[in-house]
């Protein structure tokens, strides 16, 4: 209210202005947008820009009254403009901008900036990210509009920390992630890994056709195995990879994409609330154009395993797991639709865009595929498929996986970052409640100080060097690798998806031999949406190795 109010005083003192004549009334609109001027220049010559201006000069006077031990120290960051802050560092690719910046003014240990009218900090240091993931002050997220318009207010990734959110982590925990319902699922990924195979070798043969041959596009292969993948976890549905029409599959890939892009964009309206009613970037319309869709959708699949419910069930999915609780850790339909439609958005992505980028680095790094699959020749041979058992002999194949974590992270900046809920201390600054912490975890894993030749494709380092490194955990113990975030909001799926990807890669390198195409080279150049993807999808050629 107060920032509303602030934004719409012209407009009140200007309708005071009937009264004069149309001369006077120019010229005190002129010395209103003057004082206006004036006090935006006040506010943006701050360190840190606009936001972080008007804080300090509505709490200096508050400063002089009351005697407090808060840090005086200020954090260093760019002004950026006047009103919008430093909008221009969150173009794409954000994480390589606010990098490049936050090395220019020696403030990687923590950089403040403003984005309209909200505080930003962020870090590119390991120990100053774990101070921020680990306090219990940055323990909920700053809820965008476009997830509070897609439910996600409800479900586990914004849902505000408290007992309501611990009810869905625990739940989750229990019945989709825990080791033994991963272990549960093993026959399921294995079907997939089976069905990409087949898929990919039918698309070699008959797929984009150039001068050196047929070559395939795996990206929507990917994609569709890992929302396959999901649907089963959680809807209890399979489908086929190589069917030509799957209605319910199709349109739940179209309902995740179009969330995909909404999620992923960056609303002006989030940080200038002014701009809210205008809905520039038509994100309020397109969310509620998706939203019933969604609804229905999901609603549909409640309803079907209700009537199944009624007769006699073998088998049991994340839905019969949330239609079956009682009391207090029971949910409303509202809630069950916005957990499940989570659950299935969350889990799609990041699988099947870490699984391109590792195969981009085979076909760059022929010695490095060489090496996996000569490991795994010597576990599994080539006369049988991989499987999930063969998986804790394998050394060098996931520390494969490690080191593009370490290059190509999913999410550079977490994906989704956190809010101070009361005031705090950052790395011996004050960091005020309201204000959004990230960390950039993309400059973390790239930088020399924390990584000898960082910028190298070096499995090596995670195989062969130390015995803590072959142990290396990236699970969020050691901030050096956490690309899963830490902490209270760390991705509660990542035990799932490690185990995933890492299968799915030791499946298709142990069946193909995967090579560039000449027309159609391997572009590392990357754009960041929710998560950060190849810009040009991967073609390949792939040559059957495996003796059948």
């Amino acid at each position: 209210m107060e920032t509303q109010i602030e934004s719409f005083w012209i407009l009140a003192l200007a309708s005071k202005c009937s009264t004069f004549s149309s001369q006077n009334t120019l010229l005190i609109i002129f010395l209103i947008c003057v004082i206006w001027f004036s006090i935006s220049l006040l506010y943006w010559a701050h360190p840190g820009g606009p936001a972080w201006g008007r804080y300090r000069c509505k709490n200096r006077a508050q400063k002089k009254t009351t005697s407090s031990n808060t840090p005086n120290a200020i954090i260093p960051g760019p002004r950026g403009f006047p009103v919008i802050g430093s909008f221009n560092l969150m173009a794409n690719p954000a994480h390589r901008r606010l990098a490049t910046e936050a090395d220019r003014l020696g403030a990687k240990r923590l950089m403040a900036y403003s984005l309209g009218e909200t505080r930003v900090i962020v870090t590119c240091n390991p120990d100053v990210a774990k101070e921020i993931l680990n306090s219990s002050v940055f323990a909920d997220r700053p809820v965008k509009e476009s997830a509070y318009s897609l439910m996600f207010n409800r479900a586990i990734g914004f849902a505000p920390y408290g007992v309501y959110w611990r009810t869905l982590r625990r739940i989750a925990a229990t019945h989709l992630f825990s080791p033994k319902q991963i272990s549960a699922s093993e026959g399921q990924r294995y079907g997939i890994a089976s069905q990409m195979v087949s898929e990919i070798s039918r698309r070699m043969s008959t797929g984009l056709r150039n001068d050196d041959g047929f070559c395939v596009v795996v990206r929507d292969v990917l994609k569709r195995a890992s929302l396959h993948n999901m649907m089963g976890s959680v809807f209890g549905s399979e489908y086929e990879l190589g069917s030509a029409f799957n209605a319910e599959s199709d349109e739940l890939g179209q309902l995740v994409d179009e969330g995909y892009e909404l999620l992923g964009k960056l609303n002006w309206s989030d940080h200038l609330p002014w701009l809210g009613s205008l809905d520039l970037q038509r994100i309020r319309f397109r969310c509620s154009q998706l939203v019933p869709r969604v609804n229905r959708f999901v609603t549909r699949i409640i309803q079907e395993h209700r009537t199944k419910s009624l007769g006699t069930k073998t088998t049991h999915d994340f839905v019969d797991v949330l239609l079956s609780l009682h009391g207090p850790d029971k949910l409303s339909d509202h809630d069950m639709i916005a957990v499940l439609w989570e659950m299935i958005f969350r889990g799609t992505d990041t699988v099947a865009v870490l699984i391109e980028w590792i195969l981009a680095r085979m076909v760059l790094h022929p010695e490095v595929q060489s090496k996996v699959q000569d490991e795994l020749d010597q576990v599994v041979g080539r006369s049988r498929p991989l499987t999930q058992s063969d998986i804790p002999s394998l050394v060098y194949l996931p520390a494969v996986v490690k080191e593009v974590l370490r290059l190509h992270p999913p999410g550079p900046l977490l994906s989704w970052a956190r809010l101070a809920t009361m005031d705090t201390v950052v790395d011996g600054f004050h960091v005020p409640a309201g204000t959004t912490a990230m960390v950039n975890m993309w400059a973390i894993t790239r930088d020399p100080q924390v990584w000898s030749e960082p910028l190298e494709f070096d499995p090596e380092r995670f195989a062969t060097r130390r015995e803590a490194d072959v142990d290396f955990s990236v699970m969020g113990s050691d901030l050096r690798l956490a690309p899963f975030g830490s902490g209270r909001r760390t991705c509660p799926g990542k035990a799932l998806g490690l185990t995933t990807v890492i299968f799915w890669v030791g499946a298709l390198l142990h069946e193909f031999k995967w090579v560039g195409s000449g027309h159609d080279p391997v572009d590392l150049s990357e754009v960041l949406r929710l998560s950060c993807e190849m810009a040009k999808p991967l073609a390949v050629k792939v040559c059957p190795r495996r003796i059948a």
